[in-house]
């Protein structure tokens, strides 16, 4: 078993190697595809000549891991839509409008003014082709929701979708191309045509039992709130949830709860194994027990929609159920690396989900270090011990996904512990109580008074979050966190861990390098910090101008301050430049940085009189004036222009610029500013 855990483990790691750089260095595919083949059956040949020594051979293992590293990489490139030839991209299109025709795969969150989906390409300008689209449908009166599976036809411009205008924003354009979609369409209800609604793949039989599971929970009498939250929980769709309902989950830490994942498939597998446990009895029980067991799970998983963390538990609790029915010794880490290695083989690109990453590393915290923390006090009484317990598994989940969970997200509520003992012990309940809700509910079976109750259950559920998440104070926000932070952080946790087990000098010695050396990069990352900017940034409307002085900020704007506290490109600033001053001054008409000069000429077009020379003009505000004149008077070395300029005048200075051979940054399309 150890050798087979190592071996794993090993395998695992090289080809999360090969899909890494297949990722980032965009290889040949058909060099790497005959590499990996001629790799392949070299190992395959070597196995024959030295198969009863090939425990003692180096040079076999070696074969086999760079075999692995090319079967990460082709798994990862041969997914890649963009090499088929008739990938729409290859075809002609159109300057303005393109007729396609497409099947709609998943139902995204809609904003403010759009209901938004992911789909699949059928057609394209008449000419049969694949890929995927953003289709952006405009909410009006008469726009109707479209269903998995429903196929459309449309004629209508291919948009790129937008790259971050201001710095250390989330980029979009990266995170769908992880999904193969590179451009989406803005559409209304007059130029869709629905060729037919009918289900063709399982997740569309997917979508519409979750449909059908809706349309009768509030039939029942389910409210809104309550309704989103069973949504979440039961069914894996976190889209209808409110914004404040959801933001109070995640304050308090429990957000983990709303994504279906081990916690949710292990609880479930508890429930179906109590069940099920009379076809034990039969004869081939052993075999029908655990093949009946994995069917629920996966039809769950499609249900649930398939997301990294869902995938991940129901692969990895397919693989125990299997191995326990057939009287297996199960190891929890052989068991990780395995679902891992599967996932990772069909679906590479899931290695770079969030969900994937921090439902991995919630797992090996718990199994690594709640063991740990239990031992160091073992309570008497059961009473004390269960809560005891769950304290010791938040703790320990905490443990494996603060570094990255902060990376991310740069907070860290300090209340997780409260919000979880509560939460935790009462979710079996929410999901047993749910699956009976949902089975009555689809049989026109469900009374009035478990509609109550189980809504009482829920409305409780979000009262206490909200309660929790009312204490700001207590959430750490803001944090800068960088990549080298991450992985030295995890370096210190293994070593301790490790040292703990062990209690040698080595990992003793081992612990002591990974602090000082998250010293290091602390003591790098804030002479990194230490730097002048002057950025001109992205907002619609307004004009925000900051000047960076090492970790000290200075932002010139016309917002009120409210605005400009909340401001998402501010505050992604200020985390991805360290910054500990924050400052704030109304606008300016020169700003003189180190050797340069920026005149802002606002809508009053005032520039005459202007002696010294000029490096930058900045227009804002829609300034109606004669650029062309005013470039012959003031003769400056840049134009450019904010987004609260009106698209007319936007598109009039971008040619005037360019026939006076004049460089033109116009924010809303090339993004913020920035003078070092």
């Amino acid at each position: 078993m150890k050798l087979l855990n190592f071996t794993i483990i090993k395998l695992t790691i090289f080809l999360v190697i090969g899909i890494l750089l297949a990722h980032y260095l965009k290889l040949d595919f058909h060099v790497v595809l005959f590499v990996t083949i001629g790799l392949v059956i070299l190992l395959g040949i070597y196995y024959f000549i030295i198969k009863s020594r090939i425990n003692r051979s180096p040079f076999f293992g070696a074969l086999a891991y760079l075999c692995m590293v090319g079967v990460g990489i082709t798994s990862y490139t041969i997914q890649n839509e963009k090499l088929r030839s008739h990938h729409y991209t290859h075809l002609k299109p159109s300057d303005s409008n393109n007729s396609i025709v497409f099947q709609i795969e998943e139902r995204l969150k809609p904003d403010t003014y759009n209901d938004k989906y992911i789909a699949v390409i059928k057609s394209f300008n008449n000419e049969e082709a694949i890929g995927n689209l953003l289709i952006n449908v405009k909410r009006d009166s008469i726009s109707k929701r479209f269903n998995v599976d429903d196929l459309l036809v449309t004629s209508s411009e291919l948009k790129v979708i937008q790259k971050p205008l201001n710095p250390y924003q989330f980029d979009y354009s990266k995170y769908l191309e992880l999904d193969q979609v590179y451009h989406q369409v803005y559409l209304n209800s007059a130029n869709i045509l629905q060729l037919s609604d009918s289900k063709s793949t399982i997740y569309g039989y997917a979508d519409a039992l979750r449909t059908q599971i809706n349309r009768k929970l509030i039939e029942a009498g389910f409210k809104n709130d309550a309704l989103s939250i069973m949504n979440a929980l039961l069914l894996g769709q976190r889209q209808t949830i409110d914004k404040t309902v959801y933001s109070n989950y995640v304050n308090s830490g429990t957000i983990h709860i709303l994504a279906v994942s081990g916690l949710h498939v292990g609880i479930i597998l508890i429930i179906l194994n109590f069940i099920f446990k009379p076809l034990l009895y039969l004869k081939y029980g052993h075999f029908i027990k655990p093949f009946i067991l994995v069917c629920i799970l996966w039809s769950f998983a499609v249900i649930a929609g398939l997301s990294p963390s869902v995938t991940r538990a129901v692969t990895m609790f397919s693989v125990i159920t299997i191995a326990m029915h057939l009287k297996r010794r199960t190891n929890i880490y052989n068991t990780l690396v395995i679902s891992a290695f599967l996932i990772l083989l069909i679906k590479p690109t899931f290695l770079f989900a969030v969900g994937f990453q921090m439902s991995y590393l919630a797992v090996l915290g718990i199994v690594s270090i709640q063991p740990i923390i239990y031992k160091l006090w073992k309570p008497k009484y059961w009473i004390i011990d269960q809560p005891w317990q769950i304290f010791t598994v938040t703790l320990a989940a905490q443990a494996g996904i603060v570094p990255i969970s902060l990376f991310y997200f740069h907070q860290f509520p300090g209340l997780f512990f409260i919000s979880n003992l509560v939460v935790i012990p009462f979710l079996g309940l929410i999901l047993g109580f749910g699956m009976l809700v949902i089975a009555l509910a689809l049989l026109n079976q469900l009374p009035d008074f478990l509609v109550v109750i189980y809504s009482f259950i829920i409305d409780s559920l979000n009262g206490f979050i909200a309660w929790v998440a009312q204490f700001e104070s207590f959430l750490l926000r803001d944090i800068p966190f960088t990549l080298l932070q991450v992985i030295t952080s995890y370096w210190i946790i293994i070593t301790l861990v490790q040292t703990y087990k062990f209690r040698n000098f080595r990992w003793t010695v081992m612990s002591l390098m990974a602090v000082i050396s998250l010293q290091g990069v602390t003591f790098y990352n804030k002479h990194q910090s230490q730097n002048h900017q002057f950025i001109i940034f992205n907002k619609s409307r307004y004009t925000m101008i900051g000047l960076k002085e090492n970790q000290q900020l200075t932002i010139s704007h016309n917002l009120d301050s409210a605005k400009l506290k909340s401001d998402y490109a501010i505050n992604n600033y200020k985390i991805g430049e360290a910054i500990t001053i924050h400052n704030s001054d109304s606008l300016h008409s020169i700003y003189k940085y180190k050797s340069k000069t920026l005149l802002v000429v606002d809508s009053l077009a005032v520039y005459k009189g202007i002696t010294f020379q000029l490096n930058y003009i900045l227009l804002r505000n829609s300034p109606r004036l004669n650029l062309n004149r005013a470039i012959d008077s003031l003769k400056p070395q840049f134009i450019i222009a904010d987004a609260s300029n009106y698209k007319s005048y936007l598109k009039r200075w971008k040619e005037t610029c360019r026939h006076k051979k004049i460089p033109f940054h116009q924010t809303n399309e090339k993004g913020a500013f920035i003078i070092k």
